[in-house]
């Protein structure tokens, strides 16, 4: 009979954080593969936990998944657990997942404590809707790539950052995207624990000259329907309302079905087009 796979998330700062389930489970289990077991030693001393572990991380996250697979199929039960927060989010976990799925065997969440949900909640920012990007790609041309998709982003939009690089983050997503609401999470369930709520312009001031400290949470705003839309009209006016006009026209649109359709577009009413026709025809005679 095979074994099952049980993700564990532990406390992303209060130790208090940690489920009755978990330090069960954690218990139980055969194994504990953890990212890193010089930090989640500390976990399981604190609340008596001796079961043995092992490294999972993401240098070794192809071949000990595999290993951990085949002790899976075995009959062993295996917890995952990474350095904070919920095992596969941001995290070499996925990879085991995806092993596990392939090969048929059971996996199962024990749910917890999770940076990227508990700072949507306290952001003040819009919650029914997000994207999580977790850490922009340090790669100079995918980083690029995922500022431009977010550019026409509507939903709130979730990132981690390291303390060093925060300013530097801040400054390009303002750049890509404009001034935005954001609150900047830090030290999230500890002592110190800060929720700043600001936009783009006003957290690089701030944190020019207060250096951040702790691993931060950016929820920003998404871009408005309003914007968008706005977007739209605006690009239609690169033409003029007679050519607009007449681009409906040549795809065998009747002429006052294809006022109305460039009134839509540019966000005007059907007469001022019918105006700019009438002004640009006496332009021309």
């Amino acid at each position: 009979m095979q074994g099952t796979l049980y993700l564990c998330a532990t406390p992303i700062g209060n130790l208090e954080d940690m489920t009755f389930r978990a330090v069960r489970i954690l218990r139980e289990v055969d194994l504990i593969a953890a990212e890193d077991t010089r930090n989640s030693i500390k976990l399981l001393n604190h609340f008596d936990i001796h079961t043995p572990m092992t490294s999972y991380h993401e240098y070794n996250k192809f071949e000990k998944g595999r290993e951990l697979t085949a002790r899976l199929q075995e009959g062993k039960n295996i917890a995952l657990i990474t350095d904070a927060g919920m095992p596969g989010i941001s995290d070499p976990g996925e990879e085991l997942v995806k092993m596990c799925a392939e090969a048929g065997i059971t996996v199962t969440a024990l749910p917890g404590a999770c940076a990227c949900v508990t700072a949507l909640t306290l952001s003040g920012l819009g919650t029914r809707r997000f994207a999580f990007e977790a850490f922009l790609p340090a790669d100079k041309k995918e980083r690029r790539q995922v500022l431009e998709e977010l550019k026409t982003e509507t939903r709130t939009i979730a990132l981690y950052e390291a303390p060093h690089r925060l300013v530097r983050t801040l400054e390009e997503l303002l750049e890509a995207l404009g001034n935005r609401k954001i609150s900047v999470c830090r030290e999230l369930t500890k002592k110190h624990e800060t929720i700043f709520r600001t936009d783009l312009e006003g957290a690089i001031g701030h944190y020019r000259k207060e250096e951040p400290r702790g691993e931060c949470v950016l929820i920003l705003e998404g871009k408005t329907a309003e914007e968008l839309l706005k977007e739209k009209q605006d690009a239609w006016k690169e033409m003029t309302p007679a050519e607009h006009v007449a681009l409906y026209e040549e795809k065998g649109i009747a002429r006052k079905e294809a006022m109305r359709l460039a009134a839509r577009d540019r966000g005007v009413s059907k007469r001022e087009i019918y105006q700019a026709l009438l002004e640009e025809e006496k332009e021309k005679s």
